[in-house]
Order: structure tokens, then C-alpha cells, then sequence
């Protein structure tokens, strides 16, 4: 029987087979997975066993991913079997490495400044690395691990990989989605895929949390009829004229001051002048703020992400680093201040807020969109299932926009000046900047609320607000309370008058002023956070009587 049929039938031994063979070899306390992180794998291993080699592995952001892939290395490495682990992101090396310490494997490094090791059973490959230390092509790797599929499965690596070196190994593609930009798709190399439950699902079972989202109204959303497209997605440069504008940055600044204040905050920005000026911005306004982008050291970048977990730092920006790799849980509040068309970017940088962290307060995340991604590409909480796509159904494909000419109705790309029919030139203007407030949008689930539903979980809401109150707990915990009961969050304006009722007297007003002011002491928060929840509870009007008398 051929090595990578045997290899097969070892991989789709039963769990309970596979948990038995680890255990003289796994560490003492090695990671404890989930019911559908198991039942994740069983599925891997019964489409191996129906002679499938080449799967993909879905598994969204907060689903483990990593956690999965180091418990098919430990079952990989239990049965003798040698692993290639791919990744394209050099900070991706360390936290591979972390995750399969904790199973107690044995690695190898093709990755410059790791020390290598041909001897080790799995090795942990850099794509751009592998390209100048070819001997892994002679390494003979029963599986081949593809971190973020979706990208390393396309590069030059990956393609030898699959096509030229290891053609007979099994190949496992993971990534948190199957989409990408471009014609060519995961469905064009894979045969089938397994997946994790949707973001929806796991939110349900609390394992990622719940979301609020505000966006621009559609008439005033970023204007883009400028913008070209160029691989797929819009032109960097293009992107540049349109989103790094004074006017969007002051206003995104304001609008989180209204909507999110005191909450931690990272930002995703066109380029890295852009993320500068957007950190320039809140530190204009008092707000401790920082850059990092790809000429960034790891080590810098990990003072960084700890300097925002520890509340040295409210908001981070960036550009095209913590999208993939970065792993922070406290961060509340995402900024998407960079219009896209790639669904599978959207949904990783809403995914960075989505996880949860209990021990920091966190209830919920939140997404401020200036960019219009949610109007264009929608939300993980509306995903009803993942399939692998291919190129005839990519779900990723973008169209560069187009215009009529006024003169002779020729339709012609957006960036085109001279009509080639008539002639009819376009004056280039200034690209028209709206600064309209952020408004709350909602996904699909929370759109098919019917009204009479609506009044009953307002009066629940209601009831929450005021037990929080009477527990002298945070009033954020309401929206914890509620969405354990309903699977979404509450419309905003239910807080107004939720605790007092619609005739607080100014008794009630300056208990509730004292008791946010105690949370805030606890929770490290500044006034501007206290002046923002009694707003929510009372109104905008007249807070000063309160606050200055």
C-alpha cells in the first residue's frame, strides 16, 4: 500500500483511538478542545478516509485555529508521520511554535534567525525564507500544513508543494475564510473542506462576542467613483486621495469620543502615512496613540500590543499588520477606516475585535466603518454556512467602477479622463468629503426582529439596566445579560431612561453620576467615559447641572 494511503488510514483512526496513542507523549496539561474542535477533526479524518488529500479547514476567528492545527501535528507526529508547516507572516513562526510547544512536539525552523533542524519530525517554514533554503524540497513531509490557505496556497511555495515535491502528501489548507480577491480560488486546488461553526453560532455559545456596528448613512459613505481597481481590489494610491483626508480623520476622532470613548482601539488605515496621521489625531485630542506597520520589530509590535492590553495605549493603527497575526482579546473597537472589496480582509479585521476577554470587562465589540465595508461586503454574523469556492463562483471578484460619457453615452472605466469615442474630457475635482455622524447598522438576523418581539426585549432590556444598577455592577453587563438571552445586542437608544423611567429627578441623576464615577475608578476609565453612559441613560441635555454644580 502506497505511504500516503497508509498515512490516510492512520489519520482516520477514531478520536478516541487517536487520544489514547498521545497520551504517554503529550505534556501534562495540553490544550483542552472544544466539542466542535473535535468533531472538526473526526470530519477531516472521515473525508480522509473516503480518499480525499487535498482539504481545506475553516475556522473563523475565535474558533481555535491554531489550536486545531497543533492537535492534527500531535496525532501526525503520534503516528511517526513527518509535517511541513507553512506560514507567510514571520510573526505567525513564534505563535506557531508557542501553540505546538503546548502539545509537546519536537520542531525544525526553515525561517532566518530560527535554528534549523532537518532531524525534527515537523518543521515550521517562512514562504520567503523557504525560497532561498531549498533542501526542504528533499524533505520527505507526510502532511503539509497551509496557515491562512488562502494566501499560501498560491505562493510560489505552495505551489511546488503541491504539484511538483509533495504531490502525494496530504495537503491542509487552514484559514478563518475560503474567500480571496482574484479569478483563482481554494476550490481550483482542494478537493472538499471541513469547517467550525459560523461566527453566529460560536457567539451563541460564547465563545466570541457579541457585535455593534455603526457605519455612514449610504449617501454620505466614502466616495470612490475615483478609485480604480487593480488586482482585484482598490488602488492603494487612488485609495490614498480619497480616505486621507483631514476632515474624515478629525470626524472619525469625534465620532469615537461620542460613540466609544476609553475603549481599546485599533485601527486600520490605508497606508502608513494615513495610520500616522490618524494616531496624530488622537493624540491631538489627548488620547495616548500609536503606530505600527510592517518596518515595525516583533519585539517592538509585542510592547505594543501589551502596552494596549495593559491600558498604556487606546488605540494602535495600522497598516496591513494586525489584520492576520495579531491576537489581543481586550480590544474592543475596531476602525475600518479602508475601503476594500476582499471579503476575506473585512472579515479578518472584524474578527480582531470579536473575541472575547472576560477578565478585562469586555462584553462586547464594536465597528466604526467610515470606509462603507459593511454596506459592501455585509457581516460574519450573517454567514449561514461556508463552501469552497472556485473560479467560476470566486465570492471575491471585484469590477473596477465605470461612468457614462455625458456626450455620447460610451460606458468607460472611472479613471478614464478623454472619452475614446467624442472626446469629452472630465474635469478631475476634489473628491467630496462626508463628515455625517455614524449610524448603527444591523445584520441580517437583527433586521428580521418583528416589532412585537422588539417591545418584549426592550422590557427585558429595561430590567437588566436596572438590575446592573441596583448590583453596582458595570452598566456593559446588561448588554452581556441580554445577549445570552436574545443572541444579539440591544438597539441604543433603549438605554435612554431604561433605569429611571422618561422623569428622572436630580436626586437620581447624581446617584447614577456617583455610581458611574465608581466604575469608572474601578475600570480605569476617564470622565469623558462617565459623561458618554449618562448620556445614554438621560440624554445629552442639561448634564452639566449635574456634573458642574
Amino acid at each position: 500500500m502506497p505511504k500516503n494511503s497508509v498515512l490516510k488510514e492512520q489519520l482516520s483512526c477514531t478520536m478516541d483511538g487517536m487520544q489514547a496513542s498521545l497520551t504517554s507523549e503529550l505534556p501534562p496539561n495540553p490544550p483542552t478542545l472544544r466539542p466542535y474542535q473535535l468533531q472538526l477533526i473526526k470530519d477531516l479524518y472521515t473525508k480522509l478516509s473516503q480518499g480525499y488529500s487535498r482539504l481545506a479547514i475553516v475556522a473563523g476567528t475565535g474558533a481555535g485555529k491554531t489550536v486545531i492545527a497543533g492537535q492534527i501535528c500531535a496525532h501526525t507526529h503520534a503516528r511517526g508521520c513527518r509535517l511541513l508547516f507553512l506560514v507567510h507572516l514571520d510573526v505567525l513562526v513564534g505563535q506557531t511554535y508557542e501553540k505546538l510547544q503546548a502539545f509537546g512536539l519536537p520542531c525544525g525552523f526553515i525561517k532566518a534567525g530560527w535554528k534549523e533542524d532537518p532531524t525534527a519530525p515537523i518543521q515550521i517554514g517562512s514562504i520567503q525564507t523557504m525560497i532561498k533554503r531549498p533542501w526542504w524540497r528533499e524533505w520527505q513531509a507526510d502532511v503539509v500544513l497551509y496557515d491562512e490557505g488562502h494566501t499560501t496556497i498560491f505562493s510560489q511555495v505552495g505551489q511546488q508543494l503541491l504539484y511538483e515535491t509533495h504531490p502525494q502528501a496530504v495537503h491542509l489548507a487552514l484559514t478563518a475564510t475560503p474567500y480571496r480577491l482574484g479569478k483563482e480560488q481554494l476550490g481550483d486546488h482542494l478537493e472538499a473542506l471541513v469547517a467550525s461553526p459560523v461566527p453566529l453560532d460560536l457567539q451563541q455559545m460564547g465563545f466570541l462576542a457579541p457585535m455593534k456596528y455603526y457605519g455612514m448613512p449610504t449617501d454620505y459613505q466614502v466616495d470612490l467613483a475615483e478609485v480604480r481597481t487593480v488586482a482585484g481590489d482598490f488602488d492603494e494610491r487612488d485609495l490614498k486621495n480619497a480616505c486621507d483626508r483631514p476632515e474624515l480623520i478629525q470626524r472619525i476622532v469625534e465620532e469615537w469620543q461620542r460613540l466609544t470613548p476609553d475603549r481599546r482601539t485599533i485601527a486600520f488605515c490605508v497606508d502608513v502615512e494615513h495610520a500616522h496621521h490618524v494616531a496624530k489625531a488622537f493624540k491631538a485630542a489627548k488620547i495616548p496613540a500609536a503606530v505600527v506597520d510592517g518596518s515595525t520589530p516583533i519585539k517592538q509590535r509585542q510592547v505594543l500590543y501589551e502596552d494596549l492590553r495593559e491600558g498604556y495605549l487606546t488605540v494602535l493603527t495600522s497598516c496591513n499588520v494586525i489584520s492576520i497575526g495579531f491576537d489581543e482579546p481586550s480590544v474592543e473597537v475596531g476602525l475600518l477606516l479602508r475601503p476594500t472589496q476582499s471579503r476575506a480582509l473585512h472579515f479578518q479585521q472584524i474578527g480582531r475585535v470579536m473575541r472575547i476577554s472576560p477578565h478585562t470587562g469586555k462584553t462586547h465589540g464594536i465597528i466604526l466603518d467610515q470606509a462603507g465595508n459593511l454596506h459592501r461586503l455585509g457581516f460574519p454574523e450573517d454567514v449561514q454556512t461556508y463552501t469552497l469556492p472556485t473560479s467560476t463562483e470566486p465570492n471575491e471578484v471585484g469590477a473596477a467602477p465605470k461612468k457614462q460619457c455625458p456626450a455620447c453615452s460610451r460606458i468607460v472605466w472611472s479613471f478614464i479622463m478623454t472619452c475614446p469615442d467624442c472626446g469629452h474630457q472630465w474635469l478631475r475635482e476634489p473628491t467630496p468629503v462626508h463628515t455625517a455622524d455614524l449610524v448603527e447598522v444591523l445584520n441580517e438576523s437583527q433586521q428580521q426582529i418583528a416589532p412585537q418581539d422588539k417591545q418584549e426585549m426592550l422590557r427585558s432590556f429595561h430590567a437588566y439596566r436596572q438590575q446592573v444598577y441596583r448590583e453596582q455592577r458595570s452598566p456593559n453587563w446588561a448588554l452581556r445579560l441580554f445577549f445570552e438571552q436574545y443572541s444579539c445586542l440591544p438597539e441604543d437608544v433603549w438605554c435612554l431612561g431604561s433605569t429611571f423611567g422618561s422623569s428622572p429627578t436630580l436626586e437620581q441623576k447624581q446617584a447614577y453620576k456617583q455610581y458611574l464615577m465608581t466604575i469608572a475608578k474601578q475600570q480605569n476609565k476617564t470622565i469623558t467615559w462617565v459623561i458618554s453612559e449618562f448620556h445614554k441613560e438621560f440624554g445629552a441635555q442639561n448634564w452639566q447641572k449635574v456634573f458642574f454644580n
